[in-house]
């Protein structure tokens, strides 16, 4: 898609246009949606090379777009910020490759901890973790998660998301997401022997969590 001059700006206010304008301006000028591409592709694409791999993370970040241009009539133009919305449609696409991610978790885990240098699943969360040697125990760790904590965990971490963010994109109440976030952050430390390596976010560790039936 070709870029209009002027796309990354409002109308002769010289200030660049939200996520939602852009969006709302590609409903008659498709090749608008571009500029949310040009914004956004990276982060999607290493929040799936993360999860899954290189070799799968390009055909997901271009799908997560695809499917974003086809349902841009449906977003919610009152949320300026689309990253919730395009790591809700990513995370939704990793779902179709659950057991892939858990055997790319186990493998890292039966790595020697001086396995290369390549920036590995396991990587962004064990940089919290002194000891190289505990990689491999998190990916493990990381691979016994169920599914929807896990999405909780990497979309925090990985996307950079707040909690209101990662409701947006799963879909699930905000309570539901400190919930599982809490309970994934305790499987961890329990399967590391007390270290915390996803102190990456402290925002909610001096509310009580709320248990609902959906965590």
């Amino acid at each position: 898609m070709a870029v209009r001059p002027g796309l990354e700006v409002g109308h002769d206010s010289g200030v660049a246009m939200s996520d939602a304008s852009v969006i709302e301006r590609s409903w008659d000028e498709p090749e608008a949606f571009a500029v949310l591409f040009d914004r956004h592709a990276d982060p999607v694409h290493r929040y799936a090379a993360r999860r899954l791999g290189t070799e799968v993370a390009e055909d997901l970040m271009a799908e997560t777009f695809t499917i974003a241009f086809q349902q841009r009539f449906r977003y919610d133009t009152e949320l300026a910020d689309a990253r919730p919305w395009l790591f809700g449609i990513a995370t939704n696409l990793v779902g179709r490759h659950r057991r892939a991610e858990a055997r790319r978790l186990r493998a890292i885990g039966r790595l020697p901890s001086a396995a290369g240098a390549e920036d590995t699943v396991a990587d962004r969360v064990a940089a919290r973790v002194s000891a190289e040697a505990i990689r491999g125990q998190l990916a493990l760790a990381m691979a016994r998660l169920s599914a929807r904590h896990r999405d909780v965990l990497l979309l925090v971490a990985w996307a950079d998301l707040g909690y209101e963010e990662v409701a947006r994109a799963l879909e699930i109440p905000v309570g539901t997401v400190r919930s599982r976030l809490h309970r994934a952050r305790g499987r961890l430390r329990d399967a590391l022997g007390g270290s915390d390596p996803t102190a990456f976010r402290e925002e909610s560790d001096d509310e009580p969590v709320r248990r609902t039936s959906e965590a």
